[in-house]
């Protein structure tokens, strides 16, 4: 089944519009393009939200590029540029639409509250009235959101609409003030922060399903609603529930989801390893009959913001996902002319046969589990107050710190999970009973909080308290981690940029592989140790809490690899993968076997080295070269090892495939 290009192309409401659409249907066919996403009326043409003549003017031009279009052979969708409003940028409201008010009190010039009945009144006819061309899917926009509304400090979602909304669920007067001091108040969640989630959700779904009605009726069940989504962690602050989002948003049991995933700028080639997770963890969040359109956007939109050679890796990382098509914003959002844009036509002839090469259904992942809730944000206690930003939480830090360290991650269920930060506070008791009976890998933070949840005696280490860098009482500050065992032992490591430590006092029965030193070298507590508990489980703690900030290096991978295969116990499962800097790993089950895809998030060349969890296999490899046709290379197992006989260039994948 080949890869699908799907590409958001600009048309101006002008008279040549028609002259414009044929040519950007020649371009769809010289460069393998399936369907044109329409876009209308956005960025540098975007005066406010359309009514009147100026929404005649788009529907014309949409109404126009159609015909055209379809004639050519393609399908076509459509992308509203707007629904609550991206960002003000000097525009002002018009129509008389309630404007969002955030945490701090500022009020938007130009974006609606979502629960102003006027603004819903025109979003469902605005989308109804396109519906009737009978386009595959009218895309709501990114800013069907609550956060990112510049110039608000976080977003909105503070309207007086919104407030009384909420006061008739707490039962009295609430001021904006009292709101935000209560749901972000350090200590456990204020009663409040749920039910401001629940006011916001409740909201948002209220339009999800007018629109969605609006759509269907006046489409004859022709089309269907897509999503896009920005980062798990803030759609958690505004309580988003994923399934009855889509739920609200399907026509006939049919949606699409535009996940955002990768970069819209240049940005270092480890950055592959956000592009993994943030794929598989909104595939686990969203219904499995939602179709998968990643986005690829170069903004703004030319090989002088983001590289070829870069959107051609996040490519791949999308099909090896299983997307089902790719949506490409890759030419120039106000140029009007696709053929102006040759070197675009060139890269997406170049990227098809390594895109076609992998393209198929979603497969199954496996590696370390990620923990993926939706409702993390209404666990969160935070240390500060007063910034919503502060209760977002997701599994990023977790799954870079793997990833580029060469061990694949999974939003399936496996025998290894990993559990850092504020997110150990969003399981219950059962839940994280059940994980300790398994392989666990824990942070300081983590450990701290499992700890005052009564479940220390099955960590293996005494956590004392979490200790912040600039605490006043402490007699040195710590620096460093020294090795104490093993092919590393007297090695040194840095600490001297964490935040905050966890002062760890191991059992008897825990392994300390490391331990934290000050600058003169006296010792500050244990780094890292390992535990088999009561319940059979095996749990490996980390005295760090930001591990994101911890420098990479190799005796940093030695220590991961080592405690991921004591953590795995008597049945490892997991390949692991060393031979360069951040060579980061996507491991799926094929209907006879495995794939293993590797890339190299370095701007150095490797040479991949792949560690069996068991007997040796024979297996089969093919190099994925930026923006060449793959070919195959020699794979050879010596012992446990597997290598390739090429070097694997900067953002390139090698796939290794075994039965």
């Amino acid at each position: 089944m080949p890869a699908r290009y799907h590409l958001r192309f600009q048309l101006h409401p002008t008279p040549d519009a028609a002259e414009r659409a044929a040519e950007l249907a020649s371009f769809c066919r010289e460069s393998g393009v399936d369907e044109v996403v329409l876009l209308l009326g956005a960025e540098e043409l975007y005066t406010g939200h359309p009514a009147g003549e100026a929404e005649d003017r788009l529907y014309d031009t949409a109404a126009t590029a159609v015909t055209i279009l379809r004639e050519a052979g393609l399908d076509v969708s459509l992308n509203p540029w707007v629904t609550a409003g991206h960002a003000d940028r000097g525009r002002a409201d018009r129509l008389g639409f309630t404007p969002m008010v955030g945490p701090d009190g500022t009020v938007a010039t130009a974006q609606a509250s979502l629960a102003c009945p006027r603004f819903r009144a025109w979003i469902t006819a605005h989308y109804a009235r396109f519906a009737d061309l009978g386009f595959r899917v009218l895309w709501l926009e990114d800013d069907f959101r609550y956060h990112n509304h510049a110039p608000l400090p976080w977003g909105g979602g503070f309207e007086p609409l919104m407030l009384e909304r909420l006061a008739a669920l707490v039962g009295e007067p609430v001021s904006r003030e009292r709101v935000v001091a209560a749901v972000t108040a350090p200590g456990a969640p204020h009663p409040w922060r749920a039910l401001l989630q629940q006011v916001w959700r409740t909201a948002q779904l209220e339009v999800a399903g007018e629109v969605a009605a609006a759509v269907a009726k006046a489409s004859g069940g022709r089309s269907q609603l897509g999503l896009m989504s920005s980062e798990p962690g803030v759609h958690s602050v505004e309580g988003r529930d994923w399934p009855a989002l889509f739920d609200a948003l399907a026509v006939d049991r049919q949606a699409a989801h535009r996940p955002h995933f990768a970069r819209y700028g240049d940005a270092p080639g480890r950055e592959l390893s956000f592009s993994v997770w943030m794929l598989e963890v909104q595939r686990a969040l969203r219904p499995a009959y939602v179709r998968s359109e990643p986005e690829i956007e170069n903004w703004p939109h030319t090989a002088w913001s983001k590289s070829d050679t870069q959107t051609w890796s996040e490519l791949v990382a999308a099909q090896l996902a299983g997307s089902d098509a790719m949506f490409l914003n890759i030419h120039p959002m106000q140029s009007g002319r696709a053929q102006r844009f040759p070197r675009v036509a060139e890269l997406l002839r170049r990227s098809r046969p390594a895109l076609d090469l992998i393209a198929g259904p979603a497969p199954r992942t496996h590696g370390v589990t990620l923990p993926v809730r939706q409702d993390a944000a209404a666990h969160v206690r935070t240390r500060r107050g007063g910034d919503l930003a502060e209760l977002a939480v997701d599994p990023g830090p977790a799954a870079d710190f793997l990833l580029r360290y060469g061990v694949p991650v999974t939003a399936e269920d496996a025998p290894v999970r990993v559990l850092f930060g504020q997110l150990a506070w969003a399981y219950d008791d059962n839940e994280l009973r059940r994980m300790l009976a398994g392989g666990l890998l824990l942070d300081g933070t983590a450990a701290y909080i499992l700890r005052a949840r009564g479940f220390g005696d099955l960590l293996g280490v005494t956590v004392e308290d979490v200790v912040e860098r600039e605490s006043p009482c402490e007699p040195g500050p710590y620096a460093l981690e020294r090795v104490l065992s093993g092919d590393g032992a007297g090695a040194y490591l840095s600490v001297n940029v964490q935040p905050a430590l966890a002062r760890l006092r191991p059992a008897a029965e825990a392994e300390t592989w490391t331990e934290i030193l000050t600058p003169d070298h006296r010792v500050w507590g244990a780094g890292r140790c390992v535990f088999t508990n009561e319940l059979g489980g095996r749990v490996g703690v980390l005295a760090a809490t930001a591990v994101e900030l911890l420098p990479y290096d190799d005796d940093g991978q030695h220590l991961l690899h080592a405690m991921v295969r004591y953590l795995e116990g008597d049945a490892p499962t997991l390949p692991l993968v060393t031979g360069g800097p951040h060579l980061i790993p996507h491991l799926t089950s094929t209907e006879d076997g495995w794939r293993l895809a590797v890339a190299n998030g370095s701007d150095d060349p490797a040479r991949p080295q792949v560690h069996l969890p068991g007997d040796a296999v024979r297996a089969e490899g093919t190099l994925l070269r930026p923006l060449a046709d793959p070919e195959a290379v020699t794979a050879t197992t010596g012992g446990r090892t597997v290598e390739v006989d090429r070097n694997l260039p900067h953002r390139g994948w090698l796939l290794l495939d075994w039965r």
